[in-house]
């Protein structure tokens, strides 16, 4: 039996990534699936870590967020809203996100889940991550839209290429030991089209919908990003001269070719 936790990151659970997560969500249980939902937004997830969320954080000592999650960890200590997520997290066989870009990255509240769900001690530690990541043999999947065509969106787009816009998200998700599947885009979506214009959006994303399914039942053989490996690195950390690099985030020259 297969777990998918699906985490949807939109404030309006009518829009389209609402609607998307839903038929995320109906492909999963036709398939037989185990369905957990983290609506971020619905659950007013607090995004902000801190202090104060921590009970037994001594007053006179600045916060130090992994020390607190770690210690809640081993104290059994966590935050109740965190500790029902990374009961999810744990439980889930594969993740599905599903969010817009705003401003050229995801917005707050997932990036706030990430800073106190994925929580050190509980899902990852300094020996526990990348290679050696507890979510080994898990997969995880992005589906998100833009506002912008899928021409500004291109690697020579005026937008920014999304797939550099996403590395971020989704090497936070493999430091945790998940493979990350290519992602899933649905670009130019906004409330701005009229007329024609409008029409032809609702017919292609409709026609995004109804590809969910098939999305879904190709999971395991979906293609996957390619990271370098921990033994790709030295004793310093840096990339080996004779190992590949995949992308301009990680890469052998200092700075791009002019």
């Amino acid at each position: 039996m297969v777990t998918t936790l699906i985490a949807l990151a939109h404030p309006e659970r009518r829009s389209f990534n609402g609607a998307w997560s839903d038929a995320t969500e109906s492909a999963a249980r036709a398939q037989g699936d185990t369905v957990l939902r983290s609506d971020l937004c619905q659950m007013r997830f607090d995004a902000v870590e801190q202090a104060g969320h921590y009970t037994d954080w001594p007053t006179e000592t600045p916060f130090d967020p992994l020390k607190a999650q770690e210690s809640a960890a081993e104290t059994n200590t966590t935050p109740a809203d965190v500790a029902a997520e990374v009961g999810k997290l744990r439980q889930a066989d594969r993740l599905v996100l599903h969010f817009p870009m705003w401003w050229f990255s995801p917005p707050a509240i997932l990036k706030g889940w990430f800073d106190r769900a994925f929580q050190h001690g509980a899902l990852h530690d300094v020996d526990k991550r990348f290679d050696t990541g507890l979510f080994r043999g898990k997969t995880a999947l992005i589906c998100v839209t833009t506002g912008s065509s899928a021409a500004e969106s291109a690697h020579n787009g005026k937008e920014g290429d999304i797939g550099l816009l996403l590395w971020p998200t989704a090497y936070t998700l493999r430091y945790l030991g998940f493979d990350v599947l290519e992602p899933v885009v649905a670009h130019g979506v906004h409330g701005y089209h009229r007329g024609d214009r409008k029409t032809k959006l609702t017919t292609r994303l409709q026609a995004t919908l109804q590809a969910q399914d098939a999305v879904m039942a190709d999971f395991d053989t979906r293609p996957r990003m390619r990271f370098n490996a921990d033994a790709d690195f030295d004793e310093t950390g840096r990339l080996r001269t004779d190992r590949p690099s995949f992308g301009p985030f990680i890469r052998h020259r200092p700075s791009f070719d002019k």
